[in-house]
């Protein structure tokens, strides 16, 4: 039996209103939020007294998702700095393809990111960046050129 597809990738975040508006001005859909608990909550998380609130955000194509979940209960564990070095065991990256990478780091900029190092072109087929986005999440952008 093989996989259908993937369905989604989690992130847990402090601010989740921040975390929307970062991931809708990059160009995601805020596809619906709810509130997420009790025994089937607890049983799936291995958490007791699960209590969170998530958004699901999607691409305009429909077919990736971003779960974006705000634990109320227990409280979210600080793993320690947010500014992480990208080659840190376990590290969150999220890649996305965008049509104008400048415009799209431009118009991240007021939502918290970080440009990591510099826009990078590969070769004459893209032009590569990562940024720091919500929670200290690693979103990489990938521009085709030609």
């Amino acid at each position: 039996m093989a996989i259908q597809r993937m369905d989604n990738v989690g992130i847990v975040v402090e601010d989740l209103d921040a975390a929307v508006a970062f991931f809708v001005e990059l160009g995601m859909e805020l596809e619906g939020r709810a509130e997420v608990e009790g025994p089937v909550a607890d049983l799936c998380t291995g958490l007791d007294g699960v209590h969170c609130e998530i958004a699901m955000v999607r691409t305009p194509d429909g077919h990736s998702r971003l779960e974006l979940a705000k634990y109320r209960s227990p409280a979210a564990i600080d793993a320690g700095p947010r500014n992480r070095p990208h080659n840190i065991l376990g590290t969150h990256r999220v890649m996305f393809a965008v049509d104008d990478i400048e415009d799209t780091v431009a118009r991240l900029r007021p939502h918290g990111a970080e440009l990591l190092g510099g826009i990078a072109r590969f070769e004459d087929s893209y032009l590569l960046c990562y940024v720091r986005g919500p929670e200290g999440v690693i979103v990489g952008l990938a521009e085709q050129l030609g």
